[in-house]
């Protein structure tokens, strides 16, 4: 850890969500449990808050929750002691309790009556001030406050980004005539619903900036991809040719969607611009080619197709062009995910007769097996890469999975409303 001391800054948090039009649901919150950690955690101390008594409650806990379910580091028990940010730490005192870092804060008002969450996080070998911040937010956003203050901990002892402020998508099949797509914060909580059918609803995709949602729907008996702005909750159709429409995917720029259509016959990958003009023919094959991905640089389409065969990962040029085989270890390979860095590919592989979630290093073309479940699909990357969010199924019902990128820490999502499909994990806050 550094011990270069940052001043306090002072960040404000919109008030209203970019989904505050949509409703909440009437069933239980994703919960997160936590099935594997890190090897070399980091003892880190939450002492509670100080300042008006609820709310600080509300942002510690969220600051603690999120943590540790991270899995990166390990909680000290504080044994009930309140600091602020401006006490000054007992660091032989919490280095006896087996603290690396120390994190003490407060809630109160700010000049124009909303709340104001203040934090420092501290270095306590070196007993230094490792960085803080304000964040001027209102009572309706404290988790979201909480989730800011976890990211910049995170940040601070890790070096990489954290992910607490983010989002996820995903469908719930609430019965065989009911289905809902929501979105949550990536604890789980906040859920919200974007779009209700008595048809299913699958392959949800972020659009880069994190504003809207593309989608498949079948609301009209057959499958129509739809952009879902989340602001507005408006939506319009990018691809509702002739047959099946499905699995919309977005390049890096925002600009344009990658599609599979079958209207020329059999399933082929297009590109088409976000508002549904200007469909171009990307690949062209008598095989199924399907479940593309732009690579980060926007230079690549990565997809599955049983043009050999069997299904196995392929690439193609933005351009269009000859295709390139990726996959070549096994006889079933699918579901191409490319890391927000480029340099690994998430997929399902079929192994002892399940399939399971695998990463392969693109570099050396090295591939590891992440789990030891039989029916997992939809891999998905958080957005600083070090964790891969998937559906799969526990006793016969939909949960979410998400495990490291090195397979060390593994979580599992469920709720008890039905069965959880198709995650999506969404871009940082912009």
């Amino acid at each position: 850890m550094s011990g270069i001391g940052l001043k306090l800054r002072r960040i404000g948090l919109l008030a209203v969500s970019a989904l505050a039009f949509l409703q909440p649901p009437a069933h239980a919150q994703l919960t997160i449990e936590i099935t594997g950690a890190g090897a070399n955690r980091i003892p880190v101390a939450i002492a509670d808050f100080g300042g008006e008594a609820s709310a600080s409650r509300v942002v510690t806990s969220v600051v603690r929750g999120d943590l540790e379910r991270s899995g990166v580091f390990k909680m000290i028990d504080t044994g009930g002691v309140a600091m602020t940010e401006t006490s000054n730490p007992a660091y032989p005192e919490w280095k006896s309790r087996g603290a690396d870092a120390l994190a003490a804060g407060s809630i109160g008002s700010s000049d124009d009556g909303r709340q104001e969450a203040r934090f420092r996080l501290y270095d306590v070998n070196k007993q230094a001030v490792l960085g803080g911040s304000a964040f001027v937010t209102s009572k309706a956003m404290l988790r979201a406050a909480g989730h800011r203050i976890a990211d910049m901990i995170y940040e601070k002892l890790t070096g990489e980004p954290g992910v607490f402020s983010t989002r996820v998508a995903y469908v719930l099949r609430v019965s065989a005539v009911r289905y809902e797509l929501h979105i949550s914060d990536a604890d789980g909580q906040n859920a919200q619903v974007a779009l209700i059918s008595k048809e299913p609803i699958i392959s949800p995709s972020w659009s880069p900036d994190g504003g809207r949602l593309a989608y498949v729907s079948f609301e009209n008996k057959k499958p129509v991809v739809y952009v879902h702005s989340l602001a507005s909750g408006k939506r319009v159709v990018v691809a509702n040719f002739k047959g099946s429409n499905s699995a919309p995917a977005w390049s890096p720029d925002g600009r344009k969607l990658a599609v599979v259509l079958s209207k020329d016959g059999g399933s082929q990958i297009f590109t088409v611009n976000a508002d549904g003009s200007g469909a171009q023919r990307l690949t062209n094959s008598n095989a199924i080619d399907t479940e593309p991905n732009f690579s980060p640089d926007g230079q690549f389409v990565y997809f599955t197709s049983d043009r050999g065969g069997s299904p196995q990962i392929y690439r193609v040029g933005v351009g269009g062009g000859e295709a390139q085989r990726v996959s070549f270890e096994g006889s079933y390979n699918v579901t191409p995910r490319l890391s927000p860095d480029g340099k690994s590919m998430a997929f399902i592989s079929r192994r002892d007769g399940g399939f399971r979630l695998s990463v392969m290093d693109l570099a050396s073309r090295q591939v590891q097996v992440l789990t030891d479940s039989h029916k997992d699909e939809s891999p998905t990357f958080s957005p600083n890469g070090r964790m891969i969010l998937i559906a799969t199924e526990m006793g016969g019902r939909g949960v979410l999975s998400a495990v490291s990128i090195d397979g060390r820490i593994k979580q599992r999502l469920s709720i008890t409303a039905g069965d959880v499909r198709e995650p999506a994990w969404g871009p940082f806050n912009k």
